[in-house]
């Protein structure tokens, strides 16, 4: 054997033996990493350790902080806390009447203020509680509003120029028609409509007016373990929702994530502490009556401003790869720009809401994990989903294809994830 042959096998044996005890050593800190537990869909529960494990504090990083991000109802929740917060205030005269309830949100019609103010009435003065837990008339006004963006003969709510990937306005005006309350009177009745909601059995239903409303919300044990488990291997969780502030605060304490790490509509307030109708801006859009809330796009821009540092125009646009979070989770249309943004992990929960659905099934980077709802999950869907049609969202309210990044059209996608077996 030649000189440079021997020379060579020395330096790899070498190598070899003092590999071995770094191999090992990270092979122990991998079995040492925090675990999912819990059912999940498929390997999905694989998947998302495989993630955790590789760009966590097990691999090898430490003092690194990856984010992961999660949009709140329907996602970590089953059914909307903000909708059982308004419930709660509607049945325990909580909500005050506006002088006019055009001043309540900037694209309100005349229809909506019309039947609003003859639902409502004008007996109770400006700034007083009105008395909807037995004028169902009032009820009903609101919460169809709030549900379908029509009033209760049909009449469209909401009307104007706005970018509909960067808000909705029967979404702002949830907060909104909390205007003159404090923030801590706020809280205090999602507290109360927390607990409620809480004891009411799976299931459960209430009546209001002619309206049929869950009763119930629940905290889901997998995206409770999934965030605690993230948690303590180094990530940033966060909540990023479409709901209101104080409110999603009130819940997502609960499960370990505080009020920094908790983004949603920000109402600004007045010298005086409470809430107005106007809402914080995000990138270049200023304070206004909600026209940058967490929703679709918004939902990047507000992860971008507030968790990235991202300032002005560039906030609504999509960030380099270290910029970005790595595990996503979300269940609607909301979601789908911040949920795509993820560069690890695609969480979908199943509500066969389209354009989301048609991003999750096409699966373009292999990334994508879809769940059926941990609780009362959705059947199966028998129609396709429009993928090459009518699923995306157009910034003007249209409807048009869904396409990947190079420009091609999604095919229509059929719905294979609606139970876990």
């Amino acid at each position: 054997m030649r000189y440079r042959e021997i020379f060579a096998w020395i330096l790899v044996a070498a190598a070899t033996v003092a590999a071995a005890p770094a191999a090992s050593a990270a092979t122990t800190a991998r079995h040492n990493c925090p675990r999912l537990s819990g059912s999940w869909y498929g390997d999905n529960r694989a998947r998302l350790q495989q993630v955790i494990d590789e760009r966590g504090s097990c691999a090898g990083h430490p003092g690194s902080h990856p984010v992961a991000a999660f949009d709140w109802d329907n996602t970590v929740t089953k059914n909307d806390v903000t909708d059982a917060t308004l419930a709660w205030a509607l049945r325990h005269d909580k909500i005050r009447r506006p002088a006019r309830w055009k001043d309540t949100s900037k694209w309100l019609t005349d229809a909506a203020d019309t039947a609003l103010t003859e639902a409502c009435g004008t007996d109770v003065p400006a700034g007083a509680p009105l008395p909807t837990s037995t004028n169902t008339r009032c009820t009903d006004e609101i919460l169809e509003i709030r549900e379908d963006a029509k009033t209760m003969s049909g009449a469209v709510a909401f009307a104007g120029d706005f970018d509909h990937r960067r808000t909705v306005p029967q979404y702002a005006w949830v907060p909104q028609l909390f205007a003159g309350h404090t923030v801590a009177e706020l809280s205090s009745y999602a507290n109360r409509a927390r607990k409620e909601a809480l004891a009411a059995p799976v299931g459960a239903t209430r009546t209001l007016g002619t309206h049929t409303i869950p009763a119930y919300v629940r905290y889901y044990n997998q995206q409770r373990d999934l965030i605690r488990t993230l948690q303590k291997a180094g990530f940033d969780v966060y909540i990023v929702s479409a709901g209101s502030e104080p409110v999603t605060e009130v819940w997502s304490r609960d499960i370990g994530i505080d009020a920094r790490h908790t983004i949603a509509i920000r109402s600004v307030l007045d010298r005086h502490g409470r809430i107005t109708t106007w809402n914080q801006g995000c990138g270049d859009v200023p304070v206004s009556q909600g026209e940058a809330i967490p929703y679709i796009d918004g939902k990047r821009c507000w992860i971008n401003q507030e968790i990235y540092g991202v300032p002005g125009k560039a906030a609504w646009q999509r960030q380099s790869r270290p910029h970005r979070p790595v595990i996503a989770g979300g269940d609607a249309d909301t979601d789908v720009t911040f949920v795509g943004d993820a560069t690890g992990a695609h969480l979908v929960l199943n509500r066969n809401k389209s354009e989301l659905m048609c991003r999750a099934y096409d699966d373009a980077d292999g990334h994508w994990l879809i769940n059926p709802m941990f609780i009362e999950p959705l059947p199966h869907r028998p129609a396709p989903y429009p993928c090459s049609t009518t699923a995306y969202n157009e910034p003007d309210g249209g409807k048009g294809p869904v396409r990947r990044e190079d420009g091609s059209v999604v095919p229509d996608q059929e719905d294979t994830v609606f139970r876990i077996p």
